[in-house]
């Protein structure tokens, strides 16, 4: 794993908590973790693709069924994202939390509120031209 990679990833975290948190002219305000995790299956290739997205779901709306080829960094915004992580329990994650997704699981996000829109941001760092994910079949058995 790139260590100044994985920094940099943090460090615009950090900038979007800042910018929410802070009014330009009011002070020096200090960056606030809100999340640490040590990940497998980082790229090792030269140089790596640094994307930012941001998504936004209405009420019911959810995501394909999907992997993807390295960790996957989320960050909520508004709302409450739903996980569905094969073999594993669903995952909520609120405003203001993050969630490293595993690379190589299948996968689907949900807005689980009939009422209240999802607003997050999502950071993916992969070798150069990767697609952000794969696009899996459902599986019997498998929401």
């Amino acid at each position: 794993m790139n260590k100044r990679v994985y920094f940099g990833l943090m460090l615009a975290v950090s900038v979007v908590l800042l910018l929410q948190s802070t009014a330009f002219g009011q002070g020096v305000t200090k960056p606030v973790q809100v999340i640490s995790k040590l990940v497998k299956d980082m790229p090792t290739t030269a140089v790596q693709e640094v994307r930012v997205f941001t998504a936004e779901f209405k009420p019911g709306e959810k995501t394909v069924f999907h992997t993807h080829r390295f960790p996957v960094t989320v960050y909520i915004l508004e709302g409450a994202f739903t996980l569905e992580l094969e073999g594993k329990a669903p995952v909520i994650i609120r405003a203001g939390e993050a969630f490293v997704e595993p690379p190589k699981l299948k996968m689907t996000g949900f807005n689980r509120s009939a009422t209240e829109k999802l607003r997050l941001v999502i950071f993916y760092v992969s070798d150069e031209g990767s697609p952000f994910l794969d696009m899996v079949e459902m599986e019997h058995g498998v929401k």
